[in-house]
């Protein structure tokens, strides 16, 4: 049985040792789960995650019910983009199970050889991918997080310890419900899933203090989060802070594309972290572009707020001050900025961005290698929606979360980001002089 703290009848616990306690039993109980992991076969993995996939839709009424719970108690307390997060459907479920259909598709990281070499003596070195361990996973709002962060740590071996955000916390307990009944009938051990869901928001706290348990936490939400998740651990952190993602108008874009791009990156799903939210167009095809870009952008409820050459293009944009250009907006709000040249674009996501996505229009391909090769971002993409920096579209599987730091992983974290490697070296009684 998972050790799990139960929060539909929330456990009072009478003081913070008994809190503590409770998450360190997680840790042991999660630290126990992946020696047994690491050893599971790639076909005892997949069967769990087509069997999961399965059961997500044989319990579906289960589950949606659940989701109704938690959107009756909050949908009035949060932004309309918190609540489209928040919300299952019979579709949405259809693609999580399909997810985890995906994943048991995908090669199995573990136990890949990274490289091989033969010494001279005759020694056999191997550079092996395997699990990292315990993953703790913190995340706010989305749901369907639960069912994917799952799927990927089983599938690369480690055992995960889930703690969502209260606002769907009858939504994850029966997801994740769900997916502990297939485990143990595919031979995989109880606790290699495992909830937190007291309320309490000290059991992050604690969680974040046992590195002799988990390797890794990941932080999957709002930047204070984020901030307090780095800020405490005592073990590594992937993460990105913000998402301050934009898309550069170069002279040479086809503007038809362009106008395309930025809508899409802008207006497709605006609270999400790989939305565009500035802006940035070359002076020399500014009075062509903005305008109509500015009047589709509008169509679609969203305020410009842009700098002297921009409004005066575009009188109703509205001014945009310093802090505009730092800002993730997560809503229907773009900056823009007319820009000089390539250089002055690419100097403004250096001094402004975050590292997360960034995107050039152009067919100067000339400009397209140096954008490539000069802008610091996780993703940088020709042509293409930011909104493309995502695990499922780069053929991942799913992500457990995107990375802005450059150690270990970098981007869409999926598989084999969740993994780390061993040197194994195999000799037949070699001894050195």
């Amino acid at each position: 049985m998972s050790s799990s703290i139960e929060l539909s009848r929330p456990t009072v616990l009478s003081n913070s040792a008994d809190l503590a306690s409770a998450c360190e039993a997680l840790g042991r109980q999660a630290r126990a789960a992946s020696r047994l992991l690491a050893r599971a076969t790639g076909a005892q993995k997949n069967g769990w995650l087509c069997a999961a996939a399965d059961r997500l839709l044989a319990r579906s009424d289960f589950i949606l019910e659940a989701n109704a719970r938690d959107l009756t108690a909050h949908e009035r307390d949060l932004p309309p983009a918190s609540v489209d997060r928040l919300r299952l459907t019979a579709k949405r479920l259809e693609a999580m199970a399909a997810g985890l259909r995906e994943i048991a598709a995908l090669p199995d990281p573990v136990g890949r050889v990274l490289d091989s070499n033969v010494r001279p003596n005759g020694l056999h070195v191997q550079k092996v991918g395997v699990p990292l361990g315990v993953i703790f996973f913190i995340y706010e709002s989305r749901p369907n997080v639960t069912v994917d962060a799952a799927g990927l740590c089983v599938k690369s071996g480690n055992a995960i310890i889930l703690r969502g955000g209260k606002e769907a916390l009858h939504s994850n307990s029966a997801l994740v419900e769900v997916l502990q009944e297939t485990l143990a009938p595919a031979g995989l051990p109880a606790d290699a899933l495992q909830l937190v869901t007291t309320p309490d928001r000290a059991a992050v706290g604690h969680l974040l203090q046992l590195d002799q348990y988990i390797d890794l936490a990941i932080p999957r939400g709002g930047e204070s989060l984020i901030r307090r998740v780095a800020a405490e651990a005592a073990m590594p952190v992937l993460k990105h802070y913000q998402g301050i993602c934009h898309v550069y108008v170069d002279r040479a874009a086809d503007l038809d594309m362009a106008r395309k791009i930025i809508v899409n990156a802008k207006c497709q799903r605006p609270g999400v972290c790989n939305a565009a939210e500035c802006l940035l167009v070359h002076r020399e095809i500014a009075a062509q572009f903005l305008p109509a870009a500015a009047e589709e952008l509008g169509q679609r409820g969203v305020e410009l707020r842009g700098c002297e050459a921009t409004r005066r293009l575009v009188p109703a944009a509205k001014p945009a001050t310093e802090d505009d250009y730092r800002t993730e907006y997560l809503a229907l709000v773009l900056s823009v900025k007319v820009v000089d040249s390539l250089d002055a674009a690419i100097e403004h996501m250096h001094r402004y961005g975050s590292q997360h996505t960034e995107t050039i229009v152009t067919q100067d391909w000339n400009a397209a290698r140096r954008f490539t090769n000069e802008v610091d971002a996780s993703a940088v993409m020709v042509n293409a929606s930011t909104r493309f920096n995502d695990g499922f579209e780069f053929g991942l599987g799913a992500e457990i979360g995107i990375s802005t730091d450059k150690f270990h992983a970098r981007g869409p974290c999926g598989l084999q980001e969740l993994t780390t490697y061993k040197y194994i070296v195999l000799g037949d009684g070699q001894v050195r002089e």
